[in-house]
């Protein structure tokens, strides 16, 4: 699933409103709440910079600050950036650039930018974060790679941090998948962090993503990762807690994506083991269990599991191909597995069953089997969901 490489010229923006751009987030003690402040006043990067002082001042800012923005001391930094840029191959996505994460910018704090490297096409939908601890388990391991391959095939983007652990574990289950995922760091994105993800951080560049708002060259310092967890939770749908303990990373992010207004799932663990306090304590509190792939795809909104089925379709009858004696369906139905096959011999086209009447009818297979049956029969078009969870054949 490769795509089109990070291009500076790709940028939707001039190098000049690039450069005020950069500027503006290099002023020294700005910040990034009150550098949108003033985006949402000015509206540009250049009106902020051609503002006077007072004017600045009448906007929040104070005098130590208006002085450095007024002065232009940022720009010399900011033509650095832009050098640094040029070197690694990098792009910058500013707040207005509509090819930034729509979800994101909904978000208390969102980026004034974020810097690029990689697929681009991967900032849009739909995205879906998988987070844990750097210490895990085998059994957290397993399971990571597991659901990050398994949500990546259902069409989902796999977001996480490229920390070592689970994280990384997320990362190579989406892409051994053929699946999409993005990294976002907590360092420049021509840093590697850690260094043993060297190798995973070349397989992001060329088949993933990967996104900093940290400028280019900018340290690991450990302030970082709970400001950049942010936005792995902003961006997505929801997020998906392995493991971790109870005020770990992992469970910083799971907190940010409750006030986000995000969907927590979280995969419990042994009550014995460290490790698996945080999910555990997640559950308890309400967030959604999971054991397989599909507990996370049917609590997502109604519009974007019709997306995936819509994508997922695409997706395998391009593989498929059309058979010459009767078209990609029938083709795709011999290698249905056994439960598939007796779901389509049992459902019909004119009359809806329901999903406990499913469950009564295919009574050697558990509720979690026959939803993942269903929903992988949606996804090659030969079911439909109705209203109500009944569903009918395709004709």
């Amino acid at each position: 699933m490769e795509g089109i490489m990070a291009d500076p010229a790709a940028s939707s923006i001039s190098r000049e409103e690039e450069l005020h751009w950069l500027a503006l987030t290099l002023v020294p003690g700005l910040g990034t709440r009150m550098a949108g402040k003033l985006l949402d006043r000015f509206r540009t990067p250049q009106a902020v910079f051609r503002a006077s002082r007072s004017e600045l001042e009448a906007a929040g800012v104070n005098g130590a600050v208006a002085q450095s923005i007024a002065s232009g001391c940022s720009f010399e930094d900011a033509v650095d950036q832009q050098r640094k840029m040029a070197e690694h191959g990098a792009v910058v996505i500013v707040r207005s650039d509509p090819r930034y994460p729509a979800l994101l910018r909904e978000i208390f704090d969102p980026p004034v930018l974020m810097f690029a490297r990689g697929r681009l096409e991967l900032l849009q939908p739909f995205h879906f974060a998988v987070v844990g601890t750097r210490r895990p388990t085998a059994y957290g391991l397993a399971v990571a790679e597991r659901l990050g391959a398994d949500l990546a095939r259902a069409g989902l983007t796999i977001v996480s941090g490229m920390a070592r652990g689970i994280d990384t574990t997320a990362h190579k289950g989406a892409l051994s998948a053929g699946g999409d995922t993005v990294a976002v760091l907590g360092c420049g994105v021509d840093v590697i962090y850690p260094s043993e993800n060297r190798k995973l951080a070349a397989d992001l560049f060329a088949k993933g993503l990967v996104i900093s708002e940290f400028a280019m060259g900018s340290t690991a310092f450990p302030q970082n990762f709970p400001i950049r967890n942010r936005i792995i939770s902003g961006m997505s749908a929801g997020v998906l807690v392995v493991e971790g303990a109870q005020y770990s990373g992992s469970a910083i992010t799971a907190k940010l994506a409750l006030d986000q207004g995000r969907e927590v799932f979280a995969v419990p663990g042994n009550i014995t083991s460290k490790a698996s306090w945080g999910p555990n304590l997640l559950i308890k509190q309400g967030a959604k269990l999971v054991q397989d792939w599909n507990d996370v795809i049917v609590e997502l909104p109604a519009e974007v599991r019709r997306q995936l089925i819509e994508r997922g379709r695409t997706r395998l009858l391009g593989n498929a191909g059309a058979s010459q004696d009767g078209g990609p369906a029938s083709h795709l139905e011999g290698s249905l597995p056994e439960i598939g096959r007796r779901l389509l011999a049992v459902l019909q086209v004119d009359t809806a069953i329901h999903l406990d009447d499913l469950l009564q009818i295919v009574e050697d297979s558990s509720a979690s089997e026959l939803i993942a049956a269903l929903f992988e029969l949606e996804m090659l078009g030969l079911v439909k969901q109705l209203p109500g969870k009944n569903f009918v054949k395709v004709w």
